[in-house]
């Protein structure tokens, strides 16, 4: 969901760099979780870019703020949940899909999504090695998580070195 940057002010506020697309992750009232402890957040407003200003309940001094730097900040949501966008995927859903040609033959599985600055790309486990995928439509032109299957286009050099 996010990382703690850094203290903000005096009053145990904190800077969040937010790796979610979900903005209500981070409204008020919401538990969030820092490891085994479970945090409510009691403000928060937008420095801009992925960069939020968050006040915890219970967090009160900068001393206080300053012992969050670091901390991954986790969202507790059901496992069967999922994005509004039928296009949109949460990384949890697709790690562990396998990775099938057009035809059907299983090539390898998804075993971890970067989130590049253009576009996310899945790492694909084959039997030659690990390879990286641009998540977009022409690429990986479905994924069917009631399958547990992505389809990845069969283009050279892909998913296996190109044929020389």
């Amino acid at each position: 969901m996010g990382v703690v940057v850094k203290a903000h002010g005096v009053r145990g506020d904190v800077v969040v760099e937010s790796h979610s697309d979900e903005p209500s992750r981070f409204a008020p009232g919401a538990s969030l979780r820092i490891g085994a402890r479970s945090v409510v957040v009691a403000s928060v407003r937008s420095l801009g870019g992925q960069r939020l200003v968050v006040g915890f309940q219970g967090i009160q001094t900068r001393n206080d703020a300053e012992a969050l730097v670091s901390a991954t900040l986790l969202a507790d949501v059901p496992n069967d949940e999922r994005p509004d966008d039928e296009d949109e995927f949460f990384d949890r859903h697709l790690v562990g899909l396998t990775a099938c040609r057009p035809d059907g033959t299983p090539v390898g599985q998804v075993t971890d999504v970067l989130h590049g600055a253009a576009q996310d790309i899945l790492v694909i486990k084959t039997d030659d090695g690990e390879r990286l995928v641009p998540f977009v439509e022409a690429l990986v032109p479905s994924v069917n998580l009631d399958e547990q299957r992505v389809t990845i286009a069969d283009l050279p050099g892909l998913l296996s070195d190109a044929e020389e």
